[in-house]
C-alpha cells in the first residue's frame, strides 16, 4: 500500500525536477542522474515512471501546459472588460514574469524544442501542442477584440495569437544570450505598441 502511496509522489517529484534542471542547463545536458537527483528518487523509481528521458520529456511538456495553464487562468487580466485591454494585459503579465534568474522565466518547451526539434518528434510535437495550446487561449480574445473594434484585418486571430508567441519565445533566446531579461522586457513592450497600432489604438 505504501509502496503504491509512493509511486504517483515520485512521478511528480520528476516532473518538477524536469522544469526547474532543463530550463537551467538545457534538454541535451541533462541526464538521468541528475532528474533523479534534484527529484530525490532512485533511478529505479524514474525508469518505473518512463522508458526513457524522452518519454520523461514528453511528459514534461504536458506538466509544463498544466502548470502555467493553471497560472495563467488566475492571471488579473482576465477580468478586464474591454477584450483588446486583456490581450494587452496578457502581455504585461508576461512581462512582469520577467524575475529571477533566467532559468526562472524562460519556457521549458520553448527549450526543449530547440534542441530535439530534429531528434525528437515526440518532444517537438508535445513541444509544439503545449505552444499552440496556449496561443488559442489569447485567440478567443483577440477575435473579440477584432468585432469590439470594428476591424477587417487582413491577418487572422490565430495567426496574431502565434506571433506573440513567436516573439516571447524569441524574447527569451535574446535574454540567454545576454544574460538577463532587460532585453526581453523590451521585446514585449515593442510587441504591446505593435497589437495597439493594429488595433487602431492610441496610447498616450
Amino acid at each position: 500500500m505504501s509502496d503504491n502511496a509512493a509511486k504517483p509522489n515520485a512521478k511528480a517529484k520528476l516532473l518538477d525536477a524536469a522544469l526547474a534542471v532543463i530550463r537551467a542547463t538545457g534538454y541535451s545536458a541533462t541526464t538521468v542522474d541528475e532528474l533523479c537527483t534534484a527529484a530525490g528518487v532512485t533511478k529505479g523509481a524514474f525508469f518505473h515512471h518512463f522508458k526513457s528521458k524522452d518519454d520523461l520529456g514528453v511528459a514534461a511538456a504536458d506538466h509544463w501546459s498544466e502548470t502555467t495553464g493553471a497560472q495563467f487562468a488566475k492571471a488579473p487580466y482576465h477580468t478586464l472588460t474591454d477584450p483588446l485591454e486583456r490581450v494587452i494585459g496578457y502581455l504585461e503579465f508576461r512581462k512582469k514574469l520577467l524575475q529571477g534568474a533566467l532559468s526562472e522565466f524562460t519556457c521549458l518547451v520553448g527549450t526543449m524544442v530547440q534542441e530535439t526539434y530534429d531528434t525528437s518528434p515526440a518532444i517537438r510535437e508535445a513541444c509544439n501542442r503545449s505552444i499552440s495550446e496556449h496561443a488559442a487561449r489569447l485567440e478567443s480574445d483577440i477575435e473579440q477584440a477584432i468585432t469590439a473594434r470594428g476591424i477587417s484585418p487582413d491577418w487572422s486571430a490565430q495567426s496574431l495569437a502565434l506571433h506573440t508567441q513567436a516573439v516571447l519565445q524569441g524574447a527569451f533566446v535574446l535574454a540567454k544570450a545576454r544574460g538577463g531579461p532587460e532585453i526581453a522586457a523590451e521585446s514585449i513592450d515593442h510587441l504591446i505598441r505593435y497589437v495597439n497600432l493594429l488595433f487602431n489604438r492610441s496610447v498616450g
